[in-house]
């Protein structure tokens, strides 16, 4: 093999590499990629149920249950304009109380009721 064709090949080699590897990292950020809305707009813009979302509000006062087995947990989110109902089954931040801001991220399984598979609460309000 020439050398020309050697390089010719090579440099095949890493276009090639090259383009698997920004596929990967674009499938990747597409994975990741998770809007974020108000219960408002959730309900103003009728989200699908199933759709994979984040939600950020408020953990309105006396609203958080839990439930005999520990983990699960369920509260309203509000944005003192709409609320929806939360159901979350895990380890819950330690910030998280009522009245505290939150994120969840996880799906609608009716208008109304959202199941959280994360939550982060925020510190700064």
């Amino acid at each position: 093999m020439t050398r020309k064709k050697r390089r010719l090949y090579t440099l095949i080699g890493a276009m090639v590499l090259l383009s698997a590897a920004t596929a990967l990292v674009i499938g990747a950020f597409r994975d990741n990629l998770v809007f974020f809305f108000s219960p408002t707009e959730v309900a103003e813009k009728g989200i699908e149920v199933g759709q994979r979302i984040r939600m950020g509000g408020l953990v309105e006062e006396d609203s958080v249950i839990r439930d005999a087995d520990g983990l699960t947990v369920h509260f309203r989110l509000t944005d003192l304009s709409h609320t929806i109902m939360v159901t979350y089954r895990g380890i819950l931040p330690s910030l998280f109380r009522e009245g505290q801001g939150v994120i969840v991220q996880g799906q609608l399984d009716a208008p109304t009721h959202f199941i959280a598979d994360e939550i982060m609460a925020k510190h700064d309000e």
